[in-house]
């Protein structure tokens, strides 16, 4: 997992690095029981605050992305498997209105989009 700070954003930085980790675990990078860094190995790795890594896990707890486990660290959740599919598919889908946004203004009709999407499909899958 590669956490990514900007001074040049306009969000938090704790926001940042809760989206980051959200992101690394509805993608599947980081799998349902995978341990996550401790809350002072993270703040010394990103050089932030201990305070600032405190709130982020508390944040990914309370959407019940993660579980803390006393003495023994955080773990990514695999107690909500349809929770985490839902928020993926959430993803998909702004994803999907961005490439339909972007058809338009390059003049593709809908026809257009789904054959280059169907081609991109079965190349995938022949890889």
């Amino acid at each position: 997992m590669k956490i990514i700070i900007s001074n040049a954003s306009s969000d938090p930085i704790y926001m940042q690095i809760i989206n980051q980790i959200r992101q690394c675990i509805l993608s599947g990078e980081l799998k349902a029981g995978e341990i996550l860094p401790s809350i002072r190995q993270l703040a010394k790795d990103l050089q932030v605050s201990v305070i600032t890594t405190k709130r982020v896990y508390e944040e990914l707890e309370k959407e019940k992305l993660i579980d803390s486990v006393v003495g023994k660290g955080c773990f990514v959740s695999g107690a909500n498997k349809d929770f985490i599919r839902e928020q993926r598919m959430k993803l998909l889908e702004e994803k999907m209105i961005e490439i339909i946004r972007e058809s338009k203004e390059l003049s593709m009709n809908q026809q257009d989009l789904i054959d280059h999407i169907t081609l991109f499909f079965e190349e995938e899958q022949n890889t």
